[in-house]
């Protein structure tokens, strides 16, 4: 699935008695650098106003009407401080915007402090963050105070914005699926569907009869036998039989079709224990697959984590997956196995791995009755993880950062694991115990707490924790 960068509306804001030339400056040269970036940006007409910015409440209601028009064309706005700006301009400009702001401010040139060349941005900002607190206004600024579009730190500031901007948006209004009840065994990913749906989360339910029955429609056609390429490339079948690698198609042609009709975003599935009794299949290869395209899929009905692997996809632009806090590893207190049956997308497996029988559940069902599992070993490299739960009517995630090594675990260790190194990992595992989250955590490549962490509190309204920042 193609994943689309931010594209940002851009405000600029004046204050009259500064040389007018530093906002034809700014508009050349921010959309310039966001273009570099990967970024498409929208001005309002230069004509519309006194050098095509804002500075009185008149001038921002003008902007106001430029975002109404545009609504649905851009996810972020950036209000630039070319000079100081003024902070009633501003108000009336972006007191009804429906995206993430960030406001950025010029830095004065130390050569050029006259009246008539320097720009005092550096004061103004805090004018419009004092205005912007008093009305209620939620916007984003980050260090340093002031950043030149030109430097390397206005460009990672960019890369901050566009994860908060792509979180906020993918989350609003998104739609999870639920396929599958939850098993009785895992009332540990109970989840309150009135609280996601209150919050802008809409939950759809479908049962597995209908799955199954869907199944046994499903004819050899071209949707077949793409899918039928796609799982191939997943890893080995060499051990998996015809008829146990037929109906894992079929079903993954029936979850498109799903995620299709009800324009699904991420989804959960209930993967055992009828899957196994009944088809002879485990679909963790088939999830694996759907993250590998960017489809957010959570095992065991975990719609929670559904939701936090799909904000870890939109800030990282990766994969996400759902694992098990599963081992201890030895007596290392900031290391640990995390670990799942074999869901985690290829991309994110050291090599490619092995389609197998599931070795666990052999134990309920006998052998030969649970092919899909996609054994290996989770590649080495940065990640973060988060999970989220409802209680009491809200959301609440826990967020962290870690690295996966190239230490070594048994080779009969049976799924798709990795030695996961985390800063204070005892107090994480003490949060997740004492505030009764899941034993799932989701966890993607790249190191992104700080954006996210952003965009579920400041823009969502969530209740967002990070325990290894607690005791620090």
């Amino acid at each position: 699935m193609k994943q689309e960068k931010t594209v940002f509306a851009l405000c600029l804001a004046n204050r009259g008695f500064f040389p007018a030339s530093l906002m034809d400056e700014a508009r050349e040269e921010i959309p310039r650098i966001l273009k570099e970036l990967g970024h498409e940006c929208i001005l309002m007409e230069r004509d519309a106003t006194r050098n095509g910015a804002i500075e009185t409440p008149e001038e921002g209601r003008k902007f106001a009407e430029f975002l109404r028009r545009n609504r649905g064309k851009y996810g972020g706005i950036i209000l630039s401080l070319p000079n100081f700006g003024d902070e009633n301009g501003a108000v009336a400009a972006l007191r009804d915007a429906d995206v993430p702001i960030f406001i950025q401010a010029y830095p004065d040139d130390l050569n050029k402090m006259a009246p008539a060349l320097r720009r005092d941005s550096f004061c103004g900002k805090f004018s419009i963050m004092d205005v912007f607190y008093q009305n209620g206004i939620r916007y984003t600024a980050l260090k340093p105070h002031t950043v030149a579009p030109a430097s390397e730190r206005f460009r990672e500031n960019i890369r901050f914005f566009d994860a908060v901007c792509r979180v906020v948006n993918g989350l609003r209004r998104m739609t999870v699926g639920a396929i599958g009840a939850r098993t009785t065994a895992f009332k540990t990913v109970r989840i309150d569907e009135l609280a996601l749906q209150r919050h802008g989360i809409t939950m759809e339910t479908i049962d597995l009869s209908d799955v199954f029955a869907r199944m046994t429609n499903v004819k050899q056609d071209e949707a077949y036998r793409a899918k039928l390429q796609s799982l191939d490339a997943c890893g080995s079948w060499e051990d998996v039989p015809s008829d146990a690698k037929d109906k894992l198609v079929r079903l993954g042609v029936v979850i498109d079709q799903i995620i299709e009709e009800f324009q699904l975003d991420a989804l959960a599935l209930r993967c055992w224990i009828e899957m196994q009794k009944h088809l002879g299949i485990s679909p963790c290869v088939l999830l694996g697959e759907l993250n590998d395209r960017g489809m957010a899929a959570a095992c065991e009905v975990d719609v929670g984590n559904a939701v936090s692997m799909h904000a870890l996809r939109l800030a990282t632009y990766s994969p996400s997956m759902c694992l098990d806090w599963n081992n201890n590893y030895g007596d290392e207190d900031d290391k640990c196995i995390l670990f799942h049956c074999g869901p985690v997308p290829k991309s994110l497996m050291k090599e490619p791995g092995k389609i197998v029988d599931h070795a666990i559940l052999a134990n309920a069902v006998g052998e030969g009755h649970s092919y899909g599992c996609n054994v290996g070993r989770i590649a080495p490299g940065a990640f973060t993880f988060a999970s989220m739960m409802t209680a009491e009517g809200r959301l609440r995630f826990y967020l962290g950062e870690g690295e996966f090594t190239t230490d070594p675990i048994p080779a009969d260790f049976f799924g798709c694991a990795g030695v996961a190194q985390i800063p204070r990992l005892q107090d994480v595992l003490l949060h997740v115990g004492r505030n009764g989250y899941r034993h799932h955590v989701s966890a993607a490549f790249g190191k992104v707490v700080a954006p996210l962490q952003e965009a579920l509190s400041t823009y969502l309204g969530f209740e967002v924790a990070v325990p290894q920042e607690v005791h620090a």
